[in-house]
């Protein structure tokens, strides 16, 4: 597995960058700094949900995710779309026709993300009938949600919904099923086609609570670009769907706590939106809620960077869409004959402490009284100009050693 510190969840071009602060100012984990000119991540603090990516003005961030060409490196190859890649075609009235590009395009086999999103809700409607989670409960679906809360809010950990993504569970038994036809282990790729960095953070890292189950995590940009001149060259469209209308409402907010099947719900996307709501959580203002859904991106997973289409536009695409998508009543986990275990995390994620300022206590405590005593001596107006995103941030880069000690803030 990676480490953390050696994944590029966002690759800057230092040609592009201006310097704006643009970035390091909406980073909701204040990981961006923008030093002589130019921006720079920690990325032990990156949490990839690819705010710094949307806003760019000049376009100098780009996220990072495998090269289309690496499927080849695989003899039985099996993709898997999310229900977001739907809402990116016009006038698509049948999602079959995408399912059959894939095949087209290299594909051996394709295993529907949103198959995995219904097993998720049945999963999930059990768990908040057992009561055993404490509520409300949070989904952990958006996986920059899930390391921001293990990040910044680690009294929300017990709240957590502690099932795999739709993706990790499609990729489960898309393997399985592949080698129950006799296909060799070695021989199977699993691509992830992702509308968001975060994602594919996710799926290199683990998190935590799984190993990872793909090969590969794609871009629904470039796997986009490759579909259309063979979909609209498609002479047969073969019925190789199986998903229904609730898998399909995952791919914008709200999707999945109507899945959930519970009056009292909470749904929230955009990563300001997102905060605020942690925030209230933290402070107990937020009461008679069961269940909680927050999307890192606007709309929901159609509002991911790296999709091609406007969000709005593919949400009301995938609204026709489930007009005419299947109500599936049948008992999910019992076609798949497995257990409620095979849904759940293999193990439970640690909580992170991207604050920590030293291993040795003594020491922190003396760089945080140092740094207290920095702040007291700011303005505190938080302008970014010393390219922090915050006077806390540049009095703790200052104590720390981040940056020499003789920097001095621009308004002072």
């Amino acid at each position: 597995m990676i480490a953390k510190k050696d994944f590029r969840t966002v690759i800057l071009d230092p040609e592009k960058c201006k310097g704006c602060v643009t970035c390091m100012k909406r980073c909701p984990t204040e990981a961006i700094r923008v030093r002589n000119g130019k921006a720079s991540v920690n990325y032990e603090k990156c949490i990839g949900c690819g705010v710094c990516v949307r806003l760019c003005p000049h376009h100098a961030k780009l996220a990072y995710y495998d090269s289309f060409d690496e499927i080849h490196n695989y003899k039985y190859k099996i993709a898997l779309p999310p229900p977001s890649l739907y809402g990116q075609f016009n006038n698509l009235y049948d999602v079959n026709y995408v399912l059959n590009g894939l095949l087209e395009i290299g594909f051996d086999e394709v295993y529907e993300v949103g198959r995995g999103a219904e097993l998720v809700s049945s999963v999930t409607k059990i768990l908040l009938d057992q009561g055993k989670i404490k509520f409300p409960v949070i989904s952990t679906a958006c996986p920059a949600v899930l390391e921001l809360i293990l990040a910044r809010y680690h009294n929300l950990k017990d709240n957590l919904l502690n099932v795999l993504a739709p993706v990790d569970i499609a990729a489960k038994l898309a393997r399985e099923k592949a080698i129950s036809k006799g296909i060799p282990a070695e021989d199977i790729g699993v691509f992830f086609i992702s509308p968001c960095p975060a994602k594919v953070f996710s799926l290199k890292l683990g998190l935590g609570v799984r190993k990872p189950y793909v090969d590969g995590v794609l871009s629904v940009g470039e796997v986009y670009m490759k579909l259309v001149p063979v979909m609209n060259k498609l002479q047969e469209v073969k019925p190789i769907s199986k998903l229904g209308a609730t898998g399909l409402r995952w791919a914008v907010s709200g999707g999945e706590a109507e899945a959930a099947f519970r009056g009292k719900y909470l749904a929230a996307d955009g990563i300001e939106n997102v905060l605020n709501i942690l925030n209230g959580l933290e402070e107990n203002e937020l009461k008679d809620i069961d269940f909680i859904e927050l999307n890192a991106c606007a709309g929901g997973c159609v509002g991911g960077v790296l999709n091609v289409e406007n969000p709005f536009i593919a949400k009301a695409r995938i609204r026709e869409l489930r007009k005419r998508m299947p109500q599936l009543d049948c008992n999910l986990l019992s076609d798949e004959g497995k257990g409620l275990e095979y849904y759940l995390w293999e193990e439970e994620p640690d909580i992170k402490n991207i604050d920590r300022i030293d291993e040795d206590r003594m020491t922190a405590m003396q760089r945080l009284v140092e740094a207290e005593k920095i702040l007291n001596s700011l303005p505190q107006i938080d302008c970014g100009l010393c390219g922090a995103p915050s006077c806390r941030a540049f009095s703790e880069d200052l104590a720390n050693g981040v940056i020499p000690p003789d920097t001095k803030c621009p308004r002072v």
